[in-house]
């Protein structure tokens, strides 16, 4: 390196590239990678099907009865447990959707349904069991 540097104005001349080779031609067989012109796009419509009631019934049901199912007697918990059934009949062949909020439905149902049977049945057969049972104690 030379001190001072050179004068840029002394510099050589722009020396222009070579031109870059035309990208590769596959021939005039069309391949599948390759751009389709713009009026061969399709668009394809679908008609989604309809939904099925007792599936938006039974999401329903099951918030409310997970929300409020204890002062509601759990009657929205077993209502969304049915529905729910029901729901999953419908859209089990596919002409309705819904599937997934028959499910949810159904789970927000059982979580609500199984632990208040459970509490019924255990506080059923406590009476029951103290009902038949005699005391300990003889009367004189």
């Amino acid at each position: 390196m030379t001190y001072p540097p050179q004068d840029p104005y002394q510099q050589q001349p722009y020396q222009p590239q070579p031109p870059v080779p035309a990208p590769y031609s596959p021939g005039p067989y069309p391949h599948a990678y390759q751009a389709q012109p713009a009026y061969a796009q399709q668009i394809i419509v679908t008609q989604q099907a309809p939904a099925s009631g007792s599936a938006t019934a039974s999401l329903i049901l099951g918030i409310l009865g997970v929300l409020g199912g204890w002062c509601l007697l759990g009657i929205p918990c077993i209502l969304a447990v049915i529905f729910g059934h029901v729901a999953l009949g419908q859209t089990k062949d596919g002409t309705r959707s819904g599937r997934g909020q028959a499910v949810a439905g159904l789970v927000l149902g059982y979580v609500c349904v199984i632990p208040a049977l459970f509490l019924f049945f255990s506080v059923f057969m406590g009476l029951l069991n103290t009902a038949v049972t005699p005391d300990a104690t003889p009367t004189p």
